[in-house]
């Protein structure tokens, strides 16, 4: 749109701040870490639970990154992914075929979780919530392993005793 098709309101409206504040490439955060950057010691295992939606929030993406960067730093990293969760783990994401990317980005989490796979890392799949929405066994990414419903608790439990590091995220 050029500015002789604007109102004068509108041409008021868009020029009373200057855009942009600042030039791309301008630092507005600070870059302290402010913890150390910790590395697993020997034996050291994390896990993570994750019950969240693909696409409707960030909360799974993130799970898997975190999980990918415990991996990195040396931990026995495991995700288990449950109820809605479930749906995380499926191949046939995609439009107008299976492994299309129908809009930038919606193939982040399998192309994440195929890396923590491929690079040492367990993922579990639970088929109960698979099956909650109508999501196929066999429509599971290559490498993530079925698991039955009692197993979400006897998992924690396992991880627990291994003293793991145990991240939960959760979205409704």
């Amino acid at each position: 749109m050029t500015s002789a098709q604007l109102s004068d309101v509108e041409q008021k409206s868009l020029t009373e701040i200057p855009h942009p504040s600042m030039p791309e490439g301008s630092s507005i955060y600070g870059g302290t870490k402010v913890f150390p950057d910790y590395q697993a010691e020997e034996g050291e295992v994390y896990f993570t639970l994750v019950h969240g939606i693909a696409h409707e929030s960030s909360v799974s993406f993130v799970a898997v990154l975190q999980a990918t960067r415990a991996l990195r730093k040396g931990f026995e990293a495991a995700l288990y992914f449950y109820g809605p969760g479930s749906l995380n783990c499926l191949a046939t994401r995609g439009f107008p075929t299976t492994g299309t990317s129908a809009f930038p980005g919606e193939h982040n989490i399998n192309n994440q979780l195929k890396t923590f796979i491929e690079e040492g890392g367990k993922a579990y799949c639970c088929r109960f919530g698979l099956s909650l929405h109508g999501a196929r066994e066999e429509d599971l990414i290559e490498g993530v392993i079925p698991t039955h419903p009692l197993d979400v608790q006897d998992a924690l439990i396992y991880y627990a005793r291994k003293g793991a590091i145990i991240n939960s995220t959760y979205q409704l």
